[in-house]
């Protein structure tokens, strides 16, 4: 028999009841203030529980089995509006007044609508030209900020020894400060080019698309003789959908509409670390 997983700021307990019943569940465990667990859920309820609690702005993870934390080895996830509060280059941007055109290609190519990412990251990056240095220091320091739960989420994880990979289609400028700010073991990014303080507009190497993404997370996944139900991808824009797919656990946090449907699960109110109530064992 599967389990529900039911999260959200503020459970009601009239929902976790009509949950409970269109569900046939056998029982209502409590694990946190924020979260229940729906025991023994018949699964020709899937897809009505599902839409329910959607409705009910509940986060609600489908399992069927509940596994130890202990036994994953890999956690994955993106960079700007997942790991971190905003897309960093609109804001670098805004440094230039050109924050709302980079901003809609942005939006664009996160809802999948542009399909050649390096395309447009190319285009984005060429509209930063003449951006000082210290604007990038100036977004870290001013506007950048941890989403809830990511700390929460890191420091579990790594006290099991699972290796945690930031996998970005942003900037090393960001994710080598969030690496060593978070102890992270790795960091996949693109590099800016800079001369004499100045952003000059360009790229340098190989663009971090989707695909080099998933490259980075399957030698991950590789080097640790790691399979699908033992890795946690976290992404939010269709560019990660190519690194969610290597995942049994593949979540879309605050998700596009089109990775919102093809992640396993969802974290739609929930923060980051209610990820970890999907490992919390039966008492």
């Amino acid at each position: 028999m599967a389990h529900v997983i039911l999260q959200a700021p503020r459970l009601m307990r009239d929902d976790i009841e009509r949950l409970a019943a269109v569900a046939c569940a056998s029982g209502v465990q409590e694990l946190t203030p924020t979260a229940v667990r729906l025991l023994g859920v018949a699964s020709d309820t899937q897809a009505e529980v599902m839409a329910l609690a959607q409705a009910a702005h509940m986060d609600a993870a489908w399992l069927e089995s509940i596994r130890r934390l202990a036994d994953c080895k890999l956690l994955a996830m993106d960079m700007d509006s997942t790991l971190v509060n905003i897309e960093c280059i609109d804001e670098i941007a805004a440094a230039v007044g050109r924050k709302a055109e980079v901003a809609a290609i942005t939006e664009a190519a996160m809802r999948g609508e542009l399909k050649d990412f390096s395309e447009s990251l190319r285009r984005r990056v060429a509209l930063l030209k003449g951006v000082p240095q210290s604007a990038l220091e100036q977004v870290f320091t001013q506007r950048l900020r941890l989403n809830p739960g990511a700390e929460a989420l890191i420091q579990a994880v790594q006290k099991h020894g699972i290796r945690v990979v930031l996998v970005s289609g942003g900037f090393t400028f960001f994710t080598e400060r969030l690496r060593r700010g978070l102890m992270l073991d790795e960091a996949h990014a693109n590099t800016l080019e800079i001369v004499d303080g100045v952003l000059t507009g360009r790229v340098l190497g190989e663009i971090v698309d989707g695909a080099v993404k998933a490259r980075h997370v399957q030698a991950a996944a590789q080097t640790l003789g790691a399979v699908p139900e033992q890795i946690i991808v976290l992404g939010d824009g269709s560019n990660d959908l190519p690194m969610m797919a290597l995942a049994h656990y593949s979540v879309a946090y605050r998700a596009k509409p089109v990775v919102r449907a093809q992640a396993r699960f969802a974290l739609d109110v929930s923060p980051l670390d209610a990820v970890l109530n999907w490992f919390r064992r039966q008492h």
